[in-house]
C-alpha cells in the first residue's frame, strides 16, 4: 500500500479540533467505530473520528447498523475508495454547511464493540514478556523451543470482548498455594496486558489458507486491547491444555479501528531477529513483510486509583518489539484451513520492550509482584486492587507525518461478585 493524498501532511480539516497536533483523531486518520447520541432512543451506528467530533457515516449514504462487519467484509478497495471519499468531505470548507448536522461531540456520545466479535485468538507474539515470564517459570531457558519457529497463540472467549469503559468485575476461580490443597475465591493477582488487536476483514472459505504476501487483504485495521489477568487462577489451571477462566472473564478494546491504510506512513521493518534465529517457515516468509511488516506505535498504560487525582503512566513500550507480524499470525492462524471471518479478532500478544519501564504487565514490572511500586498517592501496587483505572493508550509519531492516536482502552476494577 503506498502513500496518498489522504496522507499528506499539509492536509487540514474544517473540523477545527482536528488540525490539533495533540489530537489522536486528524484527517490523517479517520478511524470506524459505532456510536450512538447518549440518552437518544436511536439504534448504534457506523462513524467516524475527527477530531474531538464524530461523523455519522450517514453522511456518506453508508447504513452501517450496530457493527461494522459488513464494512470490514467489503475489502481494502472498498475501505480505501471510503477512505478517499471521507478525506475530501471533511477537507474541503465547502462542505461544512451541508455535513456539519451529521457531527456529534465525542463528549456526547457512547461507543460500543465497532464489530461484533465472533471468535478471538490471542497470540503470543511480544518476545520481550515471552522471555521475561519465562525466566520466572525456566530460569535457565525462559523460551520454549518452537517459539521461535511458530506463532504461539490460543482461542479465546469472544462474549466477553467490552469496548472501553466497561467495568471489569474481579473474577473467581481456583487458587493453589505451595502445599496446600486449592480454593475459590476471587483472585488477589489481577493485571493488565497491553496490546494490539487486529480486526479480520474478508475471510477465508473453510480448508482454503491465506497466503502471507496476501494476508494483509484480510486485515480490516487495528484496536488497542487489553486481555486481563488473573495471574494466581492461570498458575493452576493453565497445565496442560493453556490459559482458561483467567483470561476468559474480560478482554478490553478501543472503540476506533484505525485502519492499516492510516497506518501506513508508520511502517517499519519486522522484528529483527538475532544471529541464530532461525529464518520463518516459507509459508511465514514475505520480503515485503521483512521490509514493512512491522508498526511504529508508541504503546502506553497508565494507572489511576480511587484515591489519585489524576493517571500516572506505568509503561511505555512499542508495537514494532513483536516477533511476529500481523501478517503472520493471519497466515498462521488460515493456515490449517481455518476459516477466518469478517469481525473475528486476533490479539497480539503482550507487547514488552528490552527495558524495565517498557514492560506490558504487572508481572513484568512487579517481578511477579515481589517488588511492589509506589504511587504518587503513596499507596502501593504489586497487583490491581477494586477500585484502579487501567488505561491503554496508542500513538504514532514520524517526522515528516501527522501524528495519529488510537483513543484509548480503560476499564475500572469492580469488586468480585
Amino acid at each position: 500500500m503506498a502513500l496518498n493524498r489522504t496522507h499528506d501532511p499539509e492536509l487540514k480539516s474544517w473540523v477545527d479540533s482536528a488540525n490539533n497536533p495533540a489530537s489522536d483523531f486528524p484527517i490523517q486518520n479517520l478511524p470506524f467505530g459505532i456510536f450512538r447520541r447518549k440518552g437518544a432512543k436511536e439504534e448504534p451506528r457506523g462513524g467516524v473520528a475527527i477530531g474531538d467530533q464524530v461523523l455519522d457515516l450517514a453522511a456518506v449514504g453508508l447504513k452501517t447498523g450496530p457493527s461494522l462487519n459488513d464494512l470490514a467484509a467489503s475489502g481494502r478497495t472498498a475501505w480505501s475508495t471510503l477512505r478517499k471519499e471521507l478525506s475530501i468531505l471533511l477537507s474541503a470548507g465547502k462542505n461544512r454547511k451541508r455535513v456539519s448536522k451529521f457531527l456529534t461531540p465525542q463528549r456526547k456520545a457512547e461507543f460500543f464493540l465497532p464489530v461484533a466479535v465472533g471468535d478471538y485468538s490471542d497470540f503470543y507474539a511480544g518476545i520481550h514478556h515471552a522471555t521475561t515470564i519465562g525466566k520466572m517459570l525456566r530460569p535457565d531457558n525462559p523460551l520454549m523451543p518452537n517459539y521461535k519457529w511458530v506463532p504461539i497463540g490460543y482461542h479465546g472467549r469472544a462474549s466477553s470482548v467490552v469496548v472501553s469503559g466497561t467495568g471489569i468485575t474481579r473474577p473467581s476461580g481456583q487458587t493453589r498455594a505451595p502445599d496446600q490443597d486449592p480454593v475459590f475465591g476471587p483472585t488477589r493477582r489481577l493485571d493488565y496486558e497491553v496490546e494490539l488487536g487486529f480486526v479480520v476483514g474478508p475471510g477465508n472459505a473453510l480448508g482454503k489458507k491465506i497466503a502471507v504476501e496476501k494476508a494483509e487483504n484480510h486485515v480490516f485495521g487495528v484496536v488497542l486491547l487489553n486481555d486481563w489477568s488473573a495471574r494466581d487462577i492461570q498458575a493452576w489451571e493453565y497445565q496442560p491444555l493453556g490459559p482458561f477462566l483467567a483470561k476468559s472473564f474480560a478482554t478490553t478494546v478501543s472503540p476506533w479501528i484505525v485502519t492499516l491504510e492510516a497506518l501506513e506512513p508508520f511502517r517499519c521493518e519486522a522484528f529483527r531477529r538475532a544471529e541464530g534465529d532461525p529464518r520463518p517457515l516459507p509459508y511465514l516468509r514475505d520480503s515485503g513483510n521483512d521490509k514493512s511488516g512491522g508498526l511504529d506505535i508508541i504503546l502506553e498504560m497508565y494507572l489511576r486509583t480511587a484515591a489519585m487525582e489524576y493517571r500516572v503512566r506505568l509503561s511505555q513500550g512499542n508495537a514494532r518489539d513483536a516477533y511476529w507480524t500481523a501478517a503472520q499470525l493471519v497466515a498462521h492462524h488460515s493456515s490449517n484451513g481455518c476459516n477466518l471471518r469478517p469481525g473475528d479478532l486476533l490479539g497480539s500478544g503482550t507487547l514488552s520492550g528490552p527495558t524495565a519501564d517498557s514492560a506490558g504487565s504487572l508481572m513484568e514490572l512487579t517481578a511477579a509482584g515481589r517488588h511492589r511500586f509506589i504511587l504518587p498517592s503513596g499507596e502501593t501496587r504489586a497487583f490491581l486492587e477494586d477500585g484502579d483505572q487501567v488505561v491503554e493508550r496508542g500513538r504514532c509519531v514520524r517526522p515528516g507525518a501527522i501524528s495519529i492516536g488510537f483513543g484509548e482502552a480503560s476499564g475500572v476494577i469492580q469488586a468480585a461478585r
